[in-house]
């Protein structure tokens, strides 16, 4: 327990609890009393009334009186002074070298690949970052819980072994830490108090009387109290509980979550309270009920209330004794001698013993506090470590017994203790050799297998159970831990003690050698497949074990040699079974073969033979240490029996050809699963690897020819080269067929393969890069990818960092991908054909592309094996084979077949692996005559392969028979190698004639050149004139599509001239000069001077239909897929959620921050209304039918993927045909004579008074007019809005009209969040807002990538926002226009004070772009007459525009100055340009108008300089939404990236001077009177007094937060986050909110919320706040983006970190270092301002369907 908890309560004791305890710490004090009785006499005086209440404990309240009551004084005694002050004295004396941290489950560990002896050598997060470690190659991995970090254990690091933080306790001497040290009193104190607590917390913990306790306890009567107490387990799970609960107790379901969330955390939990009886009967019901459910009842017990209180304070004294041991190694001392005493002339254990044999029968509470309590203490002291482990390994049998039957995690069980202990090398030593410890757990592992040994006594795990099998590997673990540092120095009682270990391993490999034999089935299938998981994950667990018994066996040659007598014994007595039967006897070639019979198709074979495969280890390892020359004194000549040491695995092998050959097709997946594992990187070591190395030991120690026939006979051949007329069963030459294939392919192996080091004289460096070098062969691989391919060593290391960049280079990542490695090119000369770890497809496909490089090399396509490493002495008789009679006959044979073009007899394959063989052979003679003397070369390869057969039917020799094989069509791919083992024939013969091996050493080089040239100049000739003449073709294709290309850019450009000369044209011929004018006033989208509409002809094909049609008005409706979202992304105050519900919310007005805006994009894919309806019917259609089927979309709400690109979207938006609008000058001109600023609001006033008359039906308008002319002729002023110039409504079709009502609807439905209303008011609104919104958005998107404002977006964003703009435009004529002017006067009442309501926001509350875009859209609305439909002609709107821009420009300046021109400058500037005068003069009005509220001392300079930085993104949002409206082509500064250049050309384009101020002084009387109302608003004035604070602009770009560069960073603030919500300090699942940076914690009851009656998990009740629903978050510990949407719809994205090879690393699985990818973070933070999580999510989850099952909701 943390030290603050313990001493909280205390710290007021010496002055407050100190007087009242006094007589019972001086009767403690006094000496003659006996401690022990007093002690326990005040237990059992106060235990049982602090802990009276169990189903409802006050905590704190019985800690504080656990303090005062018993702690206190206890503590007083024992240091003879205050507690608080002696601890803290120590506390800063205390030193220690360890730092001792014991890891909780999640928790981020680390090793040094560099220094640490072993992988479970591990450093806290604190300790690696003061360590040297972290600039090493380190990892860092979750702990499971329960391991302890070893920084200062000098035996678990090569280097670096203390941290700085610990390097102070190592460094003092005992005399400097002599502060630290206990005088004797309190040592003479430890002595008397620490037995008779650890006694009573040993008896209370063992304790098994369920109603008494023991006497020394009971002093009062006891009373009818007893609790049922329900124990955790790991069979059933929470519901099951809860439901057993909830039936047997009738408890609320919340009560039984709270019962059942202790139960779990605390191991137990007190689920009622009452007399006997009564928890009696509860204790029946639960076990009933729960027996319901589950095989097993619930663990119930019934216990005393004073049992309990005892034993619930025997663990408080646990955690106290634990935070002691902590501040002084005297402490730990005397607390271990009192745990390991023994009691004299007892049987007994001593404590700490009785407590591990109880360990698995203590509850989960109980454990954690007693493995605590062994760590703070022993594990801390080297010296009782050791004695600790003695104790343990005395008991190791009877407690791996007691774990292998308790259902508990591994975790919380003592025996996971075992690594602490046997991974330290001297210990481990110690352990061999005073307790012989590998002998007690192999024993142990042979004692808890019992029921798996068949009466042959072999395993047989038929039936068996998984969770028995994990519980028996971590028995195996140990093995491995005890093993893991191989001894430097061999002592003759270490020797002996590892042989009898060694034996005893041997016992268990005897009961596997041969087990699950399996028998071919004939006829019938089999009809259940048998279980083979269990034999293959034991043989994996063994599988670096038994590599480790060999490298220890070969640190010493004695050893060696008796390990390898032991084991042949064995092998021996396994294989004496199968002998009974007579030898029967083969002849081929003049070659005889007695052998027994034995049929692998027809006898039992099994795959495992562990033992065959550690002798062929052993004698590897015999080789290369040069022991094998005694052999012969260990295992006599006549004992080897080496045919009897090679049957066994040729079994194994022929296995697997016939199952290659479909021979074992009846007997199921499993033989074909267990066969792949055979093969597999996981196993082949121990395997397949091993029984390749069996064969070369026969072939080295047997007649060539023997061992041939063997082979022939076992592959079940013999009949195939011999002259018998073959069958006509195709089936069966089939099968022939691919059994001489696989023999041909194993004795390639058996020759070709010497990678070995022992086989050869090779090293571990070169078999690791042979084996790259073939991985990449296949293609370039990722870093993990060849890793996994690799075999991992004891140490979980393959090796392939050392030597990798020997013979790769590495190729950086992109955006998304990984990093890849590619092989050098002067590697490619290793690659071998037939190397034999490659699976049938990675053969294939590295021979596909290496002949495919050598082709566009332009060099020939043979593909010979490169020169193999010479044997080693004890190997170097296996290439007899090569050259011996039946290889010969087996060669000429095969290659006769094939020339007699007896098809069906041969395969391409077989030649090729024919030829193969005969190139191993010409290249091992060619290596032995360049070494030797051509007469010291017994090799005669040559000799045998030119010589001729001896009968008629091999009257041809090889070399004619690949003269003629060069002529057979079939194998044409093959002509060049025949001719590359042609040449080296003739080599071999110039070389066999040479005399002299110098002339030779000189000669073959150039000559073997020459050959080269002359055989094959004529071919590379001829690839070359085909190779140039394919390049002149693709040159000239080229030439003719880039003319092409030109010719229609060139057509097409003057076209494109041509139509902007002719709108622009009004005349036939004009001046150069008018056209050039014509052309700027073409730029401007506002007022009189606006350019025209630049309309296409629109023709879209439908992507449902394939048909094309031409968007009109009258036309059917077309659509574009589109997806409504409510959106977060431009926000900066995510706390600011909209707190009403939809049903109460006015979004007509957008605050300034944009808190939640709706969001409309679309993946621009076009449909007819008809097709996409009834595309959306069908899916409907097909849901209900497949109703189990979970969707990924949500049918209900509108949902459907595009039919094109699989996007998720929700609704359609109506492509509304742009309508061209042309202003006739002189009509523009005429109306700017009249039409001032002022005239035109009086119009207005005069309309909107009109229709208010109107609508309140004669009662006195209350809108005062702007002039103080009074309203004149009220009708005539009525009316004169339309004097301007009116025109007719559009028409729209019906099916436009019907989908603008569904679009409209459905972004009210969705940003809402409401059910879908036709006639609701607020739907106009929210159809300005989300255009408004979405301009936002794409503005800001543009900006954020520095993109220009016009010409670079997407076709999808483009198409998407032409549509809705047009679309919000439209809208409004399928709303009542009453509805549309309402809206209009609330807009138009922020700006202009006259019609300001009741529920007008001020001016620094809404934003005003919204405001434009509503005002725009909705004041055609005005024009609205009873009797006709009329709408303003285009100078009307022009006007209307402009005016209406300008005067929201005019109150956003105001925004700005007010906000955010406030603050005194930091740099004095004497800018004194025309822009700051004006500025300086409009600060002086706005000063004069707040009464000095506004500073007027501000610098003009900087109030511009704010103005034009804060207007910058409204009027970007402005050119955009007017271009979409109106279709007139922006200047073309806005298609360029440039600050200056783009503020003159928005201003153009909008017609504003580009000194802003000028508006004010241009409109200044009409402007004056609104300044004064807005700068004498309310909130304007506290703003400016400072009380309030409003929106600065320019609003602040959102960014995903700043993550730190190096991944450990976030796993350090991870180690730190405690929940807000749980006391406990158990680990959680931190998350981190990428929005906001808030961390939460993920996946916990403790965190989730009830949402609307829903439990929500932390992540998705934050999403909601933070990102509307959608949001983004990292899993820290796991290292993976978790996107999510809604509550129901999430999935996992790759982490934007990245190792040095760059690959991501979800679930810190490889563990490498990550760091931070800047590309991959931005490409995610674009994800979220594109607005396309949602779209990533579905998209993910429709690839991965996998992710079904995860519950996103409890995220």
């Amino acid at each position: 327990m943390a030290d603050g908890a313990d001493r909280g309560p205390a710290a007021g004791a010496p002055g407050g609890r100190a007087p009242a305890q006094a007589p019972e710490r001086a009767m403690w004090c006094d000496e003659r009393f006996d401690f022990q009785a007093t002690f326990l006499q005040c237990l059992a005086k106060h235990v049982p009334n602090i802990y009276s209440a169990e189903m409802d404990p006050l905590v704190e309240k019985q800690e504080e009186m656990v303090q005062a009551a018993i702690l206190y004084p206890l503590e007083c005694y024992l240091f003879g002074e205050d507690p608080d002050v002696f601890l803290e004295k120590l506390q800063q004396s205390r030193t220690s070298q360890l730092c001792g941290k014991v890891f909780k489950g999640g928790e981020t560990t680390y090793s040094c690949r560099d220094c640490a002896v072993d992988p479970t050598c591990v450093l806290c997060i604190d300790c690696f970052q003061n360590s040297i470690h972290k600039n090493h190659r380190y990892k860092m991995h979750s702990s499971t819980g329960g391991g302890f970090c070893d920084c200062g254990d000098t035996e678990a690091w090569k280097a670096g072994p203390l941290c700085t933080k610990h390097e102070a306790g190592a460094s003092g001497s005992p005399k400097e830490n002599s502060g630290c040290q206990l005088n004797e009193e309190i040592m003479e104190h430890s002595r008397r108090v620490f037995p008779s607590v650890i006694k009573y917390i040993v008896d209370m913990l063992i304790w098994e009387e369920e109603k008494e306790l023991p006497v020394e306890l009971t002093i009062r009567e006891k009373a009818d109290n007893y609790y049922c107490v329900l124990f955790n387990d790991e069979h059933h799970s929470y519901d099951h509980v809860i439901y057993s609960l909830q039936r047997a107790l009738g408890c609320e379901l919340g009560e039984a979550q709270l019962h059942t969330t202790a139960i779990d955390k605390e191991g137990r939990r007190a689920v009622k309270a009452g007399h006997y009886a009564a928890c009696q009967e509860a204790k029946e019901e639960i076990k009933r009920h729960s027996e319901n459910v589950s095989q097993r009842p619930l663990h119930v017990e019934v216990l005393h209330a004073d049992v309990m209180a005892h034993q619930k304070f025997a663990l408080r004294l646990g955690s106290w004794l634990n935070k002691l041991m902590s501040y002084s190694s005297d402490f730990r001392q005397i607390f271990c001698q009192i745990c390991l005493k023994e009691e004299t002339g007892s049987e007994k254990p001593c404590f700490i013993s009785k407590l591990m044999l109880w360990d698995a029968r203590l509850h989960k509470g109980a454990r954690k506090v007693l493995h605590e309590l062994i760590f703070s203490s022993f594990f801390m002291e080297m010296e009782y470590k050791k004695l600790f482990a003695v104790e343990f390994v005395k008991y190791y049998k009877a407690l791996q017994k007691e774990y292998i039957n308790d259902d508990h995690e591994r975790v919380l069980s003592v025996t996971a203790l075992s690594v602490q202990m046997f991974t330290v090398p001297t210990l481990a030593r110690h352990l061999i050799e005073e307790q012989n410890v590998i002998t007690t757990i192999t024993e142990t592992l042979l004692e808890v297998l019992p029921e798996y040994l068949d009466k042959n006594d072999k395993f047989n795990f038929q039936g068996y159970s998984q969770d028995k099998l994990n519980r028996v590997y971590s028995v195996i673990y140990d093995l491995r831990y005890v093993l893991v540092s191989k001894p430097a120095v061999w002592t003759d009682r270490l020797r002996e003690r590892f042989l009898e270990g060694f034996v005893s391993f041997l016992r268990i490999l005897t009961c596997m050698q041969g087990m699950e034999e399996i028998k071919r089935q004939i006829g019938q299938h089999i009809e259940v497949d048998p279980d083979w998981e269990a034999a293959i994950a034991i043989q994996m667990q063994l599988k670096n074990i038994l590599l480790m018994f060999q490298e220890w066996c070969a640190c010493d040659e004695e050893l060696l040699l008796r390990s390898y007598r032991e084991c042949h014994k064995a092998v021996m007595r396994c294989s004496s079974n199968g002998r009974s039967r007579e030898k029967t006897v083969f002849h081929l070639c003049g070659h005889t073969l007695e052998s027994r019979p034995y049929r692998v198709s027809a006898d039992p074979v099994s795959i495992h033979l562990p033992l065959s495969r550690t002798l062929a280890g052993l004698h590897v390892r015999l080789s290369k240490t040069g022991a094998i020359s005694r052999l012969h004194e260990f295992v006599s000549p006549e004992e080897f029996q080496v045919e009897l040491l090679v049957e066994y695995p040729l079994r194994c092998l022929v296995l697997v050809a016939q199952v290659a050959a479909e021979m074992w097709r009846r007997n199921g997946l499993s033989l074909i699963s267990q066969v792949f594992y055979y093969q597999d990187v996981k196993c082949r070591e121990e395997m397949y690897d091993k029984d390749i190395i069996m064969l070369q030991i026969g072939a080295s120690l047997m007649d060539p020819n023997q061992f041939l026939l063997l082979i022939l006979q076992r592959y079940e051949l013999a009949d195939a080269f011999k002259k018998i007329k073959p069958t006509k069963d195709q089936d069966l030459i089939k099968q022939y067929n691919v059994l001489i294939e696989e023999m041909l392919q194993i004795l390639i192996y058996v020759v070709g393969e010497r990678y070995v080091p022992g086989i050869s004289n090779v090293t571990k460096e070169d078999v690791i890069m042979r084996e790259i070098i073939h991985l990449l062969c296949i293609e370039p691989m990722a870093h993990s990818a060849i890793t996994k391919s690799l075999p991992e060593n004891e140490n979980n290391e393959t090796g392939l960092e050392n030597v990798i960049d020997k013979v790769a280079t590495f190729k950086k990542p992109g955006v998304s991908g990984h990093g890849v490695y590619e092989l050098k090119d002067e590697c490619l000369k290793e690659f071998n054909m037939f190397f034999y770890h490659y699976t049938k497809t990675q053969h294939s496909k590295a021979e596909h592309t290496q002949k495919k490089r050598r082709k566009q090399e332009n060099r020939d396509e043979a593909l010979p094996p490169p020169p193999p490493p010479d044997f080693s002495p004890a190997f170097s008789n296996v290439v007899r084979i090569l050259n011996c009679d039946v290889m010969m006959h087996i060669l000429r044979t095969l290659l006769q077949r094939a020339v007699e073009l007896e098809t069906h007899l041969w395969t391409e394959a077989m030649i090729q692996m024919v030829l193969h063989l005969l190139s191993l052979g010409l290249l091992e003679e060619k290596q032995q005559l360049q070494k030797s003397p051509e007469e010291e070369v017994t090799f005669d390869f040559y000799h045998k392969a030119t010589r001729m057969g001896s009968s008629a039917l091999n009257a041809v020799n090889v070399l004619m028979l690949l003269e003629k094989l060069k002529r057979v069509p079939q194998l044409e791919a093959q002509k060049d190698t025949v001719n590359w083992i042609l040449q080296m024939f003739d080599m071999v013969k110039r070389l066999r004639e040479k005399s002299s091996l110098a002339t030779v050493g000189a000669a073959s080089g150039s000559e073997a050149t020459k050959g080269d040239e002359s055989t094959q100049d004529k071919e590379k000739a001829e690839r070359k004139r085909k190779a140039e003449a394919a390049r002149l073709h693709r040159q000239k294709i080229m030439a003719q599509m880039s003319a092409l290309q030109r010719n229609f850019i060139e057509t097409h450009k003057l076209l494109y001239e041509n139509t902007l000369e002719s709108q622009g044209k009004d005349d036939a011929i004009m001046e150069e000069e008018i056209i050039s004018s014509a052309i700027d006033y073409s730029r401007i989208a506002l007022g009189p001077k606006r350019g025209p509409s630049v309309i296409e002809k629109e023709v879209l094909t439908c992507i449902l239909c394939q048909e094309e049609q031409e968007v009109k008005l009258e036309s059917a409706a077309m659509v574009l897929s589109a997806c409504v979202q409510k959106s977060t992304a431009l926000t900066q105050n995510r706390s600011r959620i909209l707190e009403l519900s939809g049903d109460t919310l006015d979004p007509l007005f957008m605050h300034p921050d944009l808190p939640c805006g709706t969001h409309t994009g679309s993946c621009g894919h076009v449909m007819h209304a008809a097709c996409w309806q009834k595309y959306f019917e069908a899916m409907q259609l097909n849901f209900r039918q497949r109703l189990h089927v979970e969707q990924i979309f949500d049918l209900e709400n509108g949902e459907y993927l595009c039919p094109l690109c699989k996007s998720l979207c929700n609704t359609v938006i109506p492509i509304v045909p742009l309508q061209a609008q042309k202003i006739n000058s002189e009509d523009a001109e005429a109306v700017a004579q009249i039409l001032s600023l002022a005239r035109w609001l009086e119009i207005v006033t005069a309309r909107i008074s009109g229709y208010s008359m109107k609508n309140a039906k004669g009662e006195k308008p209350n809108l005062p007019p702007f002039t103080n002319k009074g309203t004149g002729n009220s009708a005539l002023e009525f009316h004169s809005i339309l004097s301007f110039g009116v025109q007719s409504s559009a028409k729209y079709s019906s099916s436009i009209k019907e989908m603008l009502i569904l679009f409209a609807t459905t972004i009210y439905r969705v940003g809402l969040k409401v059910a879908p209303n036709e006639a609701d008011s607020r739907i106009p609104m929210m159809t300005w807002s989300t255009c408004a919104f979405t301009i936002q958005c794409i503005e800001n998107l543009l900006e954020t990538e520095g993109k220009p404002l016009f010409g670079s977006l997407q076709n999808r964003q483009h198409s998407g926002l032409k549509a809705l703009v047009q679309f919000a435009a439209a809208q409004r004529t399928t709303a009542p226009q009453v509805l549309i002017q309402k809206h209009l006067i609330r807009l138009l009442g922020v700006l202009l004070p006259n019609f300001k309501g009741e529920d007008t926001p001020s001016l620094l509350e809404v934003d005003m772009f919204h405001i434009l875009v509503g005002a725009v859209l909705s004041f055609p609305s005005l024009y609205w007459e009873d009797a006709v439909d009329l709408q303003p002609s285009s100078v009307s709107s022009a006007y209307n525009h402009l005016y209406l821009f300008h005067l929201t420009t005019l109150a956003h300046i105001m925004q700005i100055v007010i906000s955010s021109a406030t603050e005194s400058p930091a740099a004095h500037s004497s800018d004194n340009s025309e822009e700051a005068q004006s500025a300086q003069s409009f600060c002086r009005e706005v000063c004069q108008y707040t009464s000095g509220c506004f500073s007027q001392d501000i610098p003009g300079w900087l109030v511009w300089d704010c103005v034009k930085k804060g207007i910058m993104p409204y009027l970007r949002c402005a050119a955009l939404f007017f271009h979409y409206l109106m279709g007139v082509s922006p200047p073309e500064e806005l298609l360029q990236v440039s600050e200056e250049g783009q503020f003159k050309a928005l201003c153009s384009y909008l017609s504003l001077p580009t000194n802003l101020f000028l508006l004010f002084h241009e409109y200044q009387d009409t402007v004056n009177p609104l300044l004064q109302r807005w700068c004498t608003d309310p909130v304007v004035l506290s703003c400016l007094k400072g009380k309030s604070i409003a929106i600065r602009y320019p609003r602040k770009r959102n960014h995903l937060i700043e993550l730190p560069e190096d991944y450990s960073c976030l796993l350090n603030q991870a180690s730190q986050f405690r929940c807000p919500r749980s006391s406990d300090d158990e680990q959680k699942h931190p998350v981190l909110c990428l929005f906001c940076g808030a961390m939460l914690c993920s996946q916990n009851t403790c965190c989730q919320e009830l949402v609307n009656g829903e439990e929500l998990g932390a992540c998705t009740s934050h999403a909601l706040q933070c990102g509307a629903g959608v949001c983004m978050f990292l899993k820290i510990r796991e290292c993976k983006v978790v996107l999510i949407e809604g509550k129901t719809r999430g999935c996992f994205y790759p982490a934007p970190y990245l190792d040095e090879y760059g690959e991501t690393d979800p679930g810190l699985k490889r563990g490498n270092p990550l760091h931070l990818c800047q590309e991959r973070y931005r490409k995610l933070h674009l994800l979220w301002q594109q607005h396309c999580i949602i779209e990533e999510i579905a998209r993910r989850q429709e690839t991965n369907q996998i992710f079904f099952g995860f519950n996103w909701q409890l995220l």
